[in-house]
């Protein structure tokens, strides 16, 4: 590990020491095949134009050197979030993601989906052989989530308890379907999917609030939320009312971060959290509780048991 490697892993171990957390639960970071992995860091490479200023990806490694990395930040479960943007892609990924987390006992095993013709199908083959969580991405996806073909896939998740997290919200750059009209009504069909809004929704921070404080299996992750680099262009309120709507949802906020895709260190993400004021009891929740309830982790590094 590089020092800087290891100057990071100090400063999250601090934070954890001063907070009191026996680790961490990071219910969003990427971990997708090689060419794939590189083709989303053109993408992010090129954001100047999409979305107006430069995005470096921080974290450049080796599969097995970013992995190292987050167990070094004593994160104890992580995920593979990956997807597909057209059809006939989500099957092959979700079995390099089945491979991936068999080698990778920390990870969370991870599965897409895609409006297609047998959607059902390959998404209850992957519950079936052990899918902890799915990755919905309405925005790269450019499609609707209350597409018709999707329905019993939604239907067939919200049964079997397995939470999908979805990029929905319309940030960095909008998309033809984000937004909370087309996921209020998704929720109106399922209301007992257990869907975690990406990015704390951002922008429309405040709709998404009110979607989670509506029904009850809705949770919110803080992926990049809070950041010096999101705050720029989508600042969350931090007015009183702000504050204590999200500090009311305290069981139901989890920890997400982008790693690797981030323009900061690792840890700006968990200082973001603490900069909110929010308390050490909210933040255990947000960083290690919630997400370990959820996924049924274990106190013990790499215990990561089935459902």
């Amino acid at each position: 590990m590089s020092d800087q490697g290891v100057d990071e892993r100090e400063a999250v171990r601090a934070f954890r020491e001063r907070v009191g957390l026996p680790g961490l639960v990071d219910v969003h970071t990427h971990f997708m095949p090689d060419r794939v992995l590189k083709k989303v860091w053109a993408y992010f490479d090129s954001a100047g134009p999409l979305v107006g200023r430069a995005w470096p990806i921080r974290y450049r490694q080796e599969e097995d050197e970013r992995v190292a990395l987050l167990r070094g930040f004593g994160v104890r479960a992580f995920t593979s979030m990956l997807y597909p943007h057209k059809p006939g892609m989500a099957v092959w990924l979700n079995g390099w993601a089945a491979d991936f987390a068999a080698r990778t006992p920390d990870c969370l095993r991870t599965a897409t989906l895609f409006p297609e013709p047998g959607v059902e199908a390959y998404v209850k083959d992957a519950v079936a052989s052990g899918a902890r969580v799915f990755k919905a991405h309405v925005q790269v996806g450019g499609y609707d989530p209350g597409d018709p073909l999707l329905d019993p896939a939604w239907g067939l998740l919200a049964e079997a308890g397995v939470p999908v997290v979805m990029h929905c919200g319309s940030g960095p750059v909008p998309g033809a379907f984000t937004g909370p009209g087309p996921v209020a009504s998704l929720l109106a069909r399922h209301p007992r999917l257990r869907l975690i809004v990406a990015h704390l929704g951002m922008p429309e921070y405040a709709d998404f609030m009110a979607l989670a404080e509506r029904y009850g299996e809705v949770r919110l992750d803080t992926t990049m939320a809070f950041t010096d680099f999101v705050e720029f262009d989508a600042p969350f309120s931090r007015d009183r009312e702000t504050l204590a709507r999200l500090a009311a949802l305290g069981d139901r906020v989890l920890l997400g971060t982008d790693f690797p895709n981030i323009p900061h260190p690792y840890r700006h993400q968990l200082e973001a959290l603490e900069s909110l004021g929010l308390g050490d009891d909210w933040l255990r929740a947000v960083c290690y509780g919630n997400g370990a309830a959820l996924f049924g982790v274990g106190e013990g590094p790499g215990t990561v048991p089935g459902p």
